[in-house]
């Protein structure tokens, strides 16, 4: 079975044979997909915690789903950790729109090697139309 899907590949402008694309998806099976911001900070493990932000994976829009996400945290005490999951299913917001909910531990990684847990909110749907 075929899923039609829309959407356009962005250059990432370097030079290097090894350099990648971005593709972003504005629909999957005829229907728009969209996308949630997500930050914040980590539990504090070996004296130190770690910030993060970026956005979900594309989902589709007005159906049951859930968004995949993933990014590094923040530089501190000389190493990153390694953030990914998949969020719970959509919340309805009263006003309109949706959040989801995460939760996870990252990568295990610094001098002490240890892990963080992390938790929250995305933030409202933003189309990718």
């Amino acid at each position: 079975m075929k899923i039609p899907v829309t959407g356009f590949v962005m250059d990432s402008g370097d030079d290097d044979v090894n350099h990648s694309h971005k593709l972003f998806i504005t629909s999957w099976n005829g229907t728009p997909v969209h996308v949630h911001a997500f930050s914040g900070i980590t539990s504090i493990e070996d004296g130190h915690s770690h910030e993060y932000a970026s956005w979900t994976a594309p989902a589709p829009t007005g159906v049951p789903h859930v968004h995949g996400y993933h990014t590094e945290t923040s530089l501190n005490q000389g190493h990153i950790h390694m953030i990914q999951g998949t969020t719970g299913p959509a919340i309805d917001l009263p006003g309109g729109g949706h959040y989801h909910l995460f939760e996870g531990y990252t990568t295990i990684n610094g001098s002490h090697p240890h892990s963080h847990a992390y938790s929250g909110r995305t933030g409202n749907e933003v189309s990718r139309m």
